[in-house]
């Protein structure tokens, strides 16, 4: 499975961001995460319980000035500043400040570059993690499910999950977010399926965000027996929010 060695890593080719300089406010050698996504690329959270150490907000900015001071003196192309890592970055405690010291870094090195969060939305109805949230270019907001059963099967919350509440909390954006699905299938859920991807466009109508990233499997998962969808079977399924007006970004 995935690891990074590093808090700073890349840059890497993202699928989605183009060349994406990685941030892992996470464990070095383990995983944090509050979802134990069934086609996570690190792996199944039970294998990463060894490393339970964050980096703070010092060890971050230490990190990546260094990195940016490198990757500019090289003449180095970023497009954007990602966080992502073992698990979900904004369960760091210190990632509302660690977030003002990249932008800070951004900045000074990189003007142009844009800083993105991949987040599972969990922690979006906290006042600091939205707040920082806001400061950022992408907010990149995981929905992988229409219903509780569906992100139960997929995502496989721990402790409390409340979908209605995680709505709210991204309705906080007015749709300045972007929202992004993964589409698979999987002996008891099918992103497609008429009930889910129903209810998935409806709450698409209700965010009304601004772009929407779908996309498919692409690395090795934890759960053996999932299908990665077709770019044209993405594409049929969207199709009516597209047409709609909907800005959706499909990658396979």
């Amino acid at each position: 499975m995935l690891r990074f060695d590093n808090i700073v890593f890349g840059p890497i080719h993202s699928r989605r961001l183009g060349a994406s300089l990685g941030i892992n406010l996470l464990p070095e050698h383990g995983k944090l995460c509050n979802f134990d996504c069934i086609y996570c690329e690190c792996g199944w959270n039970r294998d990463g319980r060894g490393d339970r150490s964050m980096p703070g907000t010092s060890d971050v900015a230490s990190a990546l000035g260094a990195k940016l001071s490198e990757c500019s003196a090289k003449g180095i192309h970023i497009d954007s500043i990602t966080f992502s890592g073992h698990g979900e970055p904004t369960l760091n405690p210190d990632f509302p400040a660690i977030i003002s010291e990249t932008v800070r870094l951004r900045d000074e090195f990189y003007p142009d570059a844009k800083v993105s969060v991949l987040s599972n939305a969990t922690t979006v109805c906290r006042k600091d993690v939205f707040e920082a949230l806001c400061k950022v270019d992408n907010p990149i907001m995981k929905l992988d499910a229409s219903t509780r059963d569906g992100i139960g099967i997929v995502n496989r919350p721990s402790g409390r999950y409340d979908l209605e509440s995680v709505i709210e909390g991204l309705e906080q954006f007015g749709g300045n977010f972007i929202l992004q699905t993964m589409f698979l299938r999987a002996p008891s859920f099918d992103t497609a399926s008429e009930g889910n991807l129903r209810g998935w466009a409806d709450i698409v109508r209700r965010l009304r965000p601004r772009e929407v990233m779908v996309y498919t499997l692409d690395r090795e998962t934890p759960e053996k027996d999932l299908v990665k969808f077709t770019e044209d079977e993405m594409r049929a399924a969207v199709r009516q929010l597209e047409e709609e007006g909907f800005m959706i970004q499909i990658r396979g």
